[in-house]
Formats: structure tokens, C-alpha cells, sequence
């Protein structure tokens, strides 16, 4: 399996897949192609790949074509989803033991990655390649779009509908009902009430709309 980055959110993917999952050092590498700064082993165990010359020909190699997205930025995850298909690797979902997902009507696509205390119910649809981090609440009825970023303790209320490649700060809270568009950075803390449009950035409490120059 090939975990994608090296650094920060990487890292705990790798108690999940190394401890949860049971996977052999072996089994696991990591892609960094950015940092000058790592060495040639994570913890002096797990190699990490530096081009994609070397993922090429690690995937021929190997028998195991899975990989998972270790970096949160959303729009960074959602462009290296795609080179990794285009190499001809497999994304997987990756979810904690520690969370809870409601038994009726979760459909969660390919590529998501959902930490430890995360609480999902019933009647929610999770997008390809998100990231759900550590204690949040997705209530029923909730849509998710493609590679949005979740970050720790955020609520998103029912019925809510948050739009692809959007980041909600930690402790964020979505109100029932509320849509938020696509491309929108919601702050750390704030508590939306209203709806969001694309390409927004919305901060406070109650959440106020301060940009509406986010970039694809």
C-alpha cells in the first residue's frame, strides 16, 4: 500500500493502517516527492517513494496497487488522486476501528479516509477522497461532496450539504439545512447559519462571509 505523502496527516494514517489493519513494514510505503527534509526510511522503517518514476515502478512490481491520499489539503489531494489513477493504482477507503458509521443509507465512495471518534448516521452520502478527522458528527441526511476536508470536533447538522473540494475549520458547526457550495473555506470555530456560496470563505459567530475569491 502506498500511503500518499510523508508528513503530518500521513503519519496518523499510519496508525490505522500499520496497527488497525495489520499490515507488515513491508506492505507499506509512503510518496514524498516535495521534501528535501526526510530520509530514506519513515522511523527507520517504512521506505518512502520520491518521484513517480519510482511509483511507476513500484506498482509493476507489487502486488498490492492500493493506495491512500496522507495529505489534507483538498484541491493537493483531488490533483494527486488523479496522477495516482493515471499510474495505474488503486484507491481504497481507509476507516478507523474507533469510528462509528450508521448501518443504513452511508454510502461512502472510494478514497476517503475517516479517523478515530468520528460519528457518522444514517442516510449520508460520503464523496471520493475526503478526509473526516479525529470526533466529528456527520447527522442524518448530510451529503458530502468529493475530497472535502473535515477537520477535528466539526458538526455538521441534518440535512446539511457541503460541496466538493470545501475545508471546514476544527470545531466548526453546520446548521440543519444549510448548503455550502463548492471551493469554500469555512474558519476554525465558526458556527454557519446561512448558506454559502462557491469560492467563499466564512469565519465567526455566527459564521460572515469574508471572501469570495477562493480558486479552483
Amino acid at each position: 500500500m502506498i500511503i500518499v505523502g510523508a508528513k503530518g496527516f500521513a503519519k496518523e494514517l499510519l496508525q490505522i493502517v500499520s496497527i488497525d489493519m495489520g499490515l507488515l513494514d513491508d506492505d507499506i510505503v509512503f510518496f514524498d516527492n516535495i521534501s528535501s527534509d526526510l530520509p530514506s526510511k519513515l522511523y527507520n522503517r517504512f521506505r518512502i517513494l520520491t518521484s513517480f518514476k519510482e511509483v511507476e515502478i513500484y506498482l509493476l512490481k507489487s502486488e498490492d496497487k492500493s493506495f491512500v491520499l496522507g495529505l489534507g489539503n483538498p484541491l493537493l489531494r483531488k490533483k494527486l488522486f488523479k496522477q495516482f489513477m493515471q499510474l495505474g493504482a488503486q484507491p481504497i477507503s481507509i476507516i478507523s476501528k474507533n469510528a462509528e458509521i450508521g448501518n443504513f443509507e452511508v454510502n461512502i465512495k472510494v478514497g476517503a479516509t475517516i479517523l478515530s471518534g468520528v460519528k457518522i448516521s444514517n442516510s449520508v452520502n460520503i464523496g471520493i477522497g475526503c478526509l473526516i478527522y479525529y470526533n466529528s458528527i456527520i447527522t442524518h441526511d448530510c451529503i458530502i461532496g468529493d475530497f472535502v476536508e473535515i477537520s477535528p470536533n466539526v458538526n455538521i447538522l441534518g440535512r446539511s450539504n457541503i460541496g466538493d473540494n470545501s475545508s471546514l475549520g476544527a470545531s466548526s458547526v453546520i446548521l440543519p439545512d444549510i448548503t455550502i457550495g463548492n471551493n469554500v473555506i469555512v474558519g476554525a470555530g465558526t458556527v454557519v447559519l446561512n448558506d454559502v456560496p462557491n469560492n467563499s470563505t466564512t469565519v465567526g459567530v455566527p459564521g460572515r462571509i469574508i471572501s469570495k475569491e477562493n480558486k479552483i
